[in-house]
């Protein structure tokens, strides 16, 4: 079927009321309501993280802890794709209070969890919900702000990446301790319902009506694909052996779904996510890039905590904190360079310099050893921080700059599925590389000891304070195994950051639109056509 010209979002009034420029007060007033959205998106899984051992006390089902997590990320990204779609098709506004009323069910509802079943249950009502809500923010924010001057706003977003980071888990820890854990997802419901009346109140965005059918067969084959990517990682490894036969269905079904997905995109009037967006240039290297930082990211604040809880000895207690020097390094750089890219409208060096620097952050942290004092590993996540800085907001900044505005819920929501698909890589394959790596390092140092018990078990279970029982030599092995690991970690992060390296320099300048319909909108509409390859 040959794709139709006329299917699709037609708005009741004129298009162009969303590229008009808002006021200032406008403008602020509606990112309130994102700011607290993005808020609650992102304390979800950091503040039940640090609750978890209360709750699964609480309800018992041990066996299925991970589940609690995975059910809500399995349901955040298979659902993101769709929720951009939707908002494309039938208003960004109404699409993204409808996932903000889900999320909140499912806090709700997870809040009265009587058993271990029904909590993943609804933590995977409760991703559903939040699969709209970062796609919401982004592709409302695009729909109203023009790229050129989305840079006066972006610091707000890493101010709450680096809030949320450092403040989950000790507001876990806070509520799980003061309250019960039962507060750990109705912390959630005050915080919504604040951010639902400021978007209703605030935002004004034309109704849009649509025409087309929706893809649902595309809908089901890309949910299939990414399900089956997601599940992949978080079991291959850990609950299933790589070369399992589980694991291996698993990558068959991602292949043959997405494969599927591709041919049935071609033939719709009305893709879930159109192909031909990665004929631009620009829209498929960001993508690239934003995989690599989400593998990096993920990968990076996954295993540095653990490093220095066992090989520095910091206290868990305060494990947030541990990361705040690569958070402050990405909140300031983010800040100088949203104001650098509206001051003057170029962007294209600022993913070179990020790629380039975050690849020295990588190598500068695989130096870590067991010698490695706090302060100079503080210093070294400051310049990974950096690194991530110049590349958090841009990338969301370009592939939006790099679509029309009625694909702007699909292009927010790729960059956040491409993102998000790389952290789940990254926390599964870097630890399959920690993990190997550790094993030999045990081995060598204890020889039998280390397989056979010897008092010893695997340093991926170890707190820091069962590790101060156990006998010097033991400790010993422990430090330098976690060490190694680390090590092998960041070095072959640090190789694949060089591919995003690659992939920000042969990125195109295109001119921003701004915010009127001058010469450099018109520059940056004739760009984005010749970008198109």
């Amino acid at each position: 079927m040959s794709q139709s010209k006329t299917a699709g979002p037609v708005p009741e009034e004129k298009s162009a009321e969303e590229e008009q420029p808002r006021s200032p007060r406008e403008i602020r007033l509606v990112m309130v309501g994102l700011v607290v959205t993005m808020l609650l998106a992102m304390l979800d899984n950091l503040i039940v993280g640090t609750a978890m051992p209360t709750i699964v006390g609480d309800l018992g089902g041990a066996e299925h802890r991970s589940w609690v997590v995975t059910a809500y990320t399995l349901t955040t990204a298979a659902s993101t794709p769709i929720w951009g779609k939707f908002g494309d098709m039938y208003g960004r506004k109404g699409s993204f209070l409808t996932s903000i009323v889900i999320f909140l069910v499912g806090s709700a509802l997870s809040g009265l969890s009587q058993n271990m079943t029904e909590l993943i249950g609804f933590r995977a009502v409760q991703g559903l919900g939040a699969g709209g809500l970062m796609v919401g923010v982004m592709s409302i924010m695009g729909a109203l702000v023009p790229p050129r001057d989305r840079g006066k706003y972006q610091g707000m977003f890493a101010a709450v990446m680096a809030l949320a980071t450092v403040g989950g888990p000790l507001v876990g820890g806070f509520i799980t301790d003061h309250l019960s854990w039962h507060w750990t997802f109705y912390i959630n419901l005050p915080l919504g319902v604040v951010a639902l009346a400021v978007v209703i109140v605030t935002l004004k965005l034309p109704k849009v009506r649509n025409t087309a059918r929706i893809d649902y067969l595309g809908a089901i084959l890309l949910t299939t694909g990414i399900t089956s990517l997601v599940l992949m990682t978080t079991w291959g490894g850990q609950q299933y052996a790589w070369g399992s036969n589980e694991i291996l269905g698993l990558i068959a079904l991602s292949v043959a779904s997405l494969i599927g997905f591709c041919y049935v995109e071609q033939r719709v009037e009305e893709p879930m996510l159109p192909l031909a967006l990665f004929k631009n240039l620009n829209f498929t290297l960001v993508s690239i890039i934003g995989f690599i930082v989400g593998f990096v990211m993920f990968g990076s604040t996954f295993f540095l905590p653990f490093y220095q809880q066992i090989v520095q000895g910091a206290s868990a207690t305060n494990s947030g904190l541990l990361l705040m020097p690569l958070m402050f390094g990405m909140l300031v750089v983010s800040l100088v360079v949203g104001q650098a890219v509206t001051r003057t409208g170029k962007y294209r060096i600022y993913p070179i310099i990020g790629t380039i620097v975050m690849t020295g952050g990588m190598i500068l942290l695989s130096t870590m050893g067991v010698g490695t004092s706090s302060f100079t590993s503080a210093c070294w996540m400051v310049v990974l921080g950096a690194g991530m800085g110049f590349l958090m907001q841009i990338t969301m900044l370009v592939a939006q700059n790099s679509v029309e505005l009625k694909d702007m819920g699909v292009a927010s929501s790729t960059a956040t599925l491409f993102r998000t698909i790389g952290g789940s890589f990254g926390v599964a394959l870097f630890g399959a590389l920690f993990n190997n790596r550790v094993k030999d390092t045990m081995t060598a140092r204890l020889g039998e000891q280390a397989s056979a018990g010897g008092g010893a078990k695997d340093p991926g279970e170890m707190s820091p304070d069962e590790l101060r029982k156990l006998p010097e030599h033991v400790q010993d092995a422990f430090h330098h195994a976690v060490s190694n690991g680390t090590h092998t970690v960041f070095l072959w992060g640090a190789g694949l950051a060089v591919v995003a390296i690659a992939a920000a320099v042969f990125m195109r300048e295109v001119p921003l639109r701004g915010t009127g319909t001058g010469k450099a909108d018109k520059s940056a509409e004739a760009s984005l056509e010749a970008a198109a390859v």
